[in-house]
């Protein structure tokens, strides 16, 4: 503010000034001229009574530093104290014409011997001849320019003066208002004008503090919805697993108790074994499942973020599932971007190499176990809009419109009886999700029944495609 108010107050100032200096330089000019002619004036008078005694003889006797010319009634030029074999007719020269008509003339004009610009002054004479002085304009601009230096250092003065009281109105104008109490305005304001301006700084303090005691309840309302959030989903999420837990730990403990009854023949412990142990598989996949699931919930899982080969990943993916599918009968074909000699390229994102390929078994097996005898998995990589993108397409059962929201549930299953015959804990989709969310992809989802299932991993734009 100070920096403005001194920049007008300098400004008006020095406008103020300088234009009073032109005005000035005007009027001494104006002045000078007119003091040059009246010398001139005096001067002719002087010589005119000189010539009424002497005539030309006592012309040539003065040492007068402007130029004297006599001239007769006719325009004849009796003497001429610069040129004295000057014989042009006078006469027709406004200064001699005026003096002729009016008994004195004057006028500036450039002179037809002298070739310079030059002030002119004629007298009528008693004899009716005309006594004419002339003085070089240049003389009297030389003496005006002695009197315009001392103007113009007295107007450089005057600036800087004006500078000095400008910054000086400025500084006393902003003090007061720099110095101002925030956190009471209203009291310390130093100018009656500024009152509009305190009220509203007034206002908006108080809607400030309004919207900071509303947004500080809206966070705690937050914060609590998340804790009760949290807390329904830890019971949640405990229930569930005591009671995934319990189905797998009640098969093994029946045919435990079978066993250790002796009530079964030898082809039987065989079979309870094998009920046994795949009872026992499930429960280790679902342990493993909760862990990891939880992990992810807790940011456990220490990754290190790398450029990840997601071609390498989905064949190794489809390497590890290729004898469950073979056994079914059904196909996995990987579709990738290829060059000019049909080679695979690599396609690299940013992100986890264990989370990517914990991601991709998830969705692959899936595909693999809810798909129907001899049918088709299709795992295609490409390229979107600058996007690593995969998707994995079955032919299988297919999930009905109204399940789709679910299926990323924890727990949830769509068909739990027979999820639970090929060994699903219900926590694979739930897993890629979290998993997806850690490294900033997205996971979208198709589905009709009977028709298949297909679920597309966008990897964000600043991922990187070498």
């Amino acid at each position: 503010m100070a920096k403005k108010v001194f920049s007008y107050a300098f400004l008006l100032g020095a406008m103020v000034l300088l234009i009073s200096g032109a005005i000035f330089f005007a009027l001494q000019y104006r002045q000078t001229m007119d003091d040059a002619y009246e010398t001139l004036r005096g001067e002719a008078s002087y010589v005119e009574s000189g010539v009424k005694i002497g005539g030309v003889d006592y012309l040539k006797s003065l040492d007068n530093t402007n130029r004297i010319t006599w001239i007769g009634a006719d325009g004849s030029v009796l003497y001429d104290s610069e040129y004295p074999d000057l014989t042009a007719n006078q006469g027709d020269f406004k200064e001699v014409r005026q003096a002729l008509e009016t008994g004195s003339g004057s006028g500036i004009r450039r002179s037809s011997s002298g070739r310079t610009q030059t002030m002119y002054y004629g007298l009528l004479c008693e004899d009716g001849t005309v006594v004419r002085l002339s003085r070089p304009v240049s003389a009297v601009q030389h003496a005006f320019a002695v009197v315009s230096l001392m103007i113009s250092v007295t107007v450089l003065v005057l600036i800087l003066i004006s500078a000095l009281i400008a910054f000086r109105i400025a500084k006393t104008i902003a003090e007061p208002i720099n110095e101002m109490d925030l956190d009471d305005i209203p009291h310390s304001n130093p100018y009656p004008e500024l009152q509009p301006l305190v009220e509203r700084l007034e206002e908006q303090k108080e809607e400030i503090a309004s919207q900071a005691v509303e947004r500080e309840q809206l966070r705690r309302e937050t914060m609590e919805q998340q804790a009760q959030e949290q807390e329904r989903m830890r019971r949640e999420f405990s229930a569930n697993v005591s009671h995934e837990l319990k189905t797998p730990l009640t098969s093994i403990n029946g045919f435990a108790e079978l066993m250790r009854s002796g009530l079964c023949d030898e082809e039987k412990m065989i079979e309870f074994a094998g009920d046994i142990y795949r009872e026992s598989q499930r429960l280790i996949a679902l342990v493993n499942d909760i862990i990891r699931i939880s992990e992810l919930d807790e940011g456990a899982i220490h990754t290190t973020t790398e450029k990840v080969d997601i071609v390498k990943a989905a064949e190794d993916t489809i390497d590890i599932l290729q004898p469950a599918a073979e056994k079914r009968g059904i196909s996995i074909t990987l579709q990738v971007p290829s060059g000019e000699d049909g080679s695979r390229l690599p396609v690299r994102v940013i992100g986890s190499d264990y989370l990517i390929r914990e991601m991709f078994y998830n969705l692959c097996d899936n595909a693999v176990k809810y798909n129907h005898d001899g049918g088709d998995v299709f795992v295609t990589i490409r390229e979107d809009e600058g996007n690593a993108v995969i998707s994995f397409a079955d032919t299988g059962i297919g999930i009905p419109k109204a399940e789709q929201d679910r299926v990323f549930e924890r727990f949830y299953r769509v068909d739990k009886s027979h999820s639970r015959t090929l060994g699903g804990t219900g926590l694979g989709l739930s897993i890629v999700k979290h998993a997806a969310q850690v490294q900033n992809a997205c996971v979208e989802m198709e589905s009709e029944p009977d028709r298949g299932t297909t679920i597309t991993v966008r990897f964000p734009f600043d991922n990187e495609k070498l």
